[in-house]
Order: structure tokens, then C-alpha cells, then sequence
């Protein structure tokens, strides 16, 4: 198993986390004994990095991880987030980051998990009317106290990320970063590097388009929320193919899958970085694990850089 330091505090974590949000919302039905049955086997083969947040569900999926982690909670590096506000019935209430908020959130989130402690709690997105010191200052007093061990930011900028350093040591970043969610590259990675800060990886599977299961709308269930994201219209998944294609190819010339091949070129980043694919499959789960071991020959990494130049048809939201 390959281990990824997250930041300079001692946070180690696979390299292949488990993100959970699909076990809960917005990718259609899901079941949670299936689920269950998902994350018990994350555990036995050492995929050990979950990834949730409060807002999944709502609530829902910190209480979904509540059940697997019962009887392993020293296996288990939970990663959850804060900053998304939402009603029971699942009403959006906008975004917190006051201290106050922070604070109640953490209490209400280790409550759901059924732990006294989070290992990496992450601000899920900036609150624009709160200044991010006072919400990592609010975070630092977290792991004074013992309920936080470690810190992080989600999609945030990078004068954001290094004020945010300079009030308590960040371990990660996380925003998306895939073969056909690039940005991070212009800014947000040279600044992690500079400050020894860890990436986590989220969609590095393009949600799921890399992995060439979606070629057209009638592939994804209704209320799947990517019919309503700009890369799914039928134009978009037309267009966006070609990229598809270009990884699949590699997967037959590599004998893997496309999901392995396109989760072992995030992992062959220059960056300290853990990758966290989305998974309700057994199967799907084994997959993307066993893509830590691939390592791409340059011909192939050369011809997947390339697809950078053919640009991406739709916004990332």
C-alpha cells in the first residue's frame, strides 16, 4: 500500500482514499446495506482515508460512517467538512464560516460519526462574509482541544490558502483534479508546494466520465445531479468523448481499466497528493485501489498531457 504525508503535522493517509458522497446524495438511489458492504471492504484491504461532510445527505452520510467505523475507529482516517449550511429537509441555507458555527458544526458532526474526534476537518468552502482567520483561528482552538487532529481547506484560492497557513498550519487542500479539471495547476499547486501543504484529490475520475461508463444522458439514473452539471448535456458528453477515448486507449495498451489509468496519472503528480474516487461497487472499489500500483510509461503520460490542449467542453458546475 502506498502512503501519501499530507502537510508537515504527520498526517500519512493511503494513497487511494474512499470519497462517500455518492453513498448518500446527488448520484441517484443508492443502498445503504450495499454500502456498507463497500466500505467494510475499504477497510479490510487498507483503502482507510473516508472522505464525507455534514452537508452529504444532509447528515445522512456522517451517520452512514458512523456504522462502518463502530469496532475500527484507530483504522480509520475520517476526513470530514463544515461550511455548507442545510435544513433537515435538505433546504440549502447558504455558507458559515463564523467561529461559532465551526464550532457547533464539529460538535454536531463528531456526534453523527459516533467519534470523539476527526482526524482532518475541512472548511468545505469559503465563506465570503467571513474572514478566514477567524474561522481557522475558530479550527486551531478544534485541535487545542482534542477534537480536531488535522486541518484543511476546500477549493479555495491561493492568497486564501496561505493566509489561512499562517493562522494554523494547513495538512490539505481539496478541490477537484483530474484529466479534465486542470486549474489547480496555474496557482493552487505551486502555492501548496511552497508551503508544504497535502492535496486530496476529489472527481479524479472526471465523476466518472473518464472511466468511460457515460456516453450518453441515458446512462445516468434520474437525480443524478450531473444532468443538470454543463459537462453532461448530450453536446458536452459528445465532445468531451474524445478524451474518454484517449484514455481508454492507454487502458488496453496498459492492460487496466480507464478509471485505473486515469487515477494513476493524478498519482503521478509532483505534488503530495491522495486521490479520493467516489464508489457504491465492490468491484469498482478493488479497481481504483489496485491503480496505486500502475506506473505509466512516459509515451503514455506524454499522450495524456496532450488532451489538455483539446480542451474540455463545460464548466466544472
Amino acid at each position: 500500500m502506498k502512503q501519501v504525508a499530507l502537510g508537515s503535522q504527520g498526517l500519512r493517509v493511503p494513497a487511494i482514499g474512499l470519497g462517500c458522497m455518492g453513498m448518500s446524495d446527488f448520484y441517484g438511489s443508492s443502498s445503504e446495506a450495499q454500502n456498507l458492504r463497500v466500505l467494510d471492504r475499504a477497510a479490510h484491504i487498507g483503502c482507510t482515508f473516508w472522505d464525507t461532510s455534514d452537508v452529504y445527505g444532509p447528515f445522512t452520510n456522517e451517520r452512514l460512517l458512523a456504522k462502518a467505523v463502530a469496532g475500527r475507529r484507530d483504522q480509520i482516517i475520517l476526513a470530514t467538512k463544515f461550511g455548507f449550511s442545510r435544513d433537515e429537509d435538505g433546504s440549502w441555507r447558504g455558507l458559515n464560516g463564523s467561529a461559532d458555527y465551526v464550532k457547533a458544526s464539529c460538535d454536531a458532526s463528531l456526534k453523527r460519526l459516533g467519534t470523539d474526534y476527526i482526524d482532518l476537518y475541512y472548511q468545505h468552502r469559503l465563506d465570503p462574509n467571513t474572514p478566514i482567520e477567524e474561522t481557522v483561528g475558530a479550527l486551531a482552538e478544534l485541535v487545542k482541544a482534542g477534537k480536531v487532529r488535522y486541518i484543511g481547506l476546500s477549493e479555495a484560492d491561493a492568497d486564501t490558502i496561505a493566509r489561512a497557513h499562517a493562522v494554523h498550519p494547513l495538512s490539505a487542500l481539496q478541490t477537484e483534479y483530474s484529466l479534465w479539471s486542470r486549474d489547480v495547476e496555474a496557482d493552487i499547486l505551486p502555492t501548496i508546494r511552497r508551503l508544504d501543504i497535502g492535496f486530496v484529490a476529489y472527481s479524479p475520475l472526471g465523476r466518472g466520465f473518464l472511466s468511460g461508463a457515460i456516453r450518453s444522458r441515458s446512462d445516468l439514473e434520474p437525480g443524478d445531479w450531473r444532468l443538470d452539471n454543463p459537462r453532461f448535456t448530450e453536446e458536452a458528453i459528445v465532445n468531451n468523448s474524445r478524451l474518454a477515448d484517449v484514455v481508454a486507449e492507454v487502458a488496453k495498451e496498459t492492460d487496466a481499466t480507464a478509471a485505473q489509468v486515469a487515477l494513476a496519472w493524478v498519482l503521478s503528480r509532483d505534488v503530495h497528493l491522495a486521490a479520493i474516487p467516489g464508489t457504491r461497487s465492490t468491484e469498482r472499489l478493488e479497481e481504483n485501489w489496485a491503480a496505486q500500483d500502475m506506473t505509466l510509461r512516459a509515451e503514455h503520460l506524454d499522450r495524456l498531457e496532450s488532451l489538455i490542449t483539446q480542451g474540455v467542453a463545460g464548466n466544472r458546475y
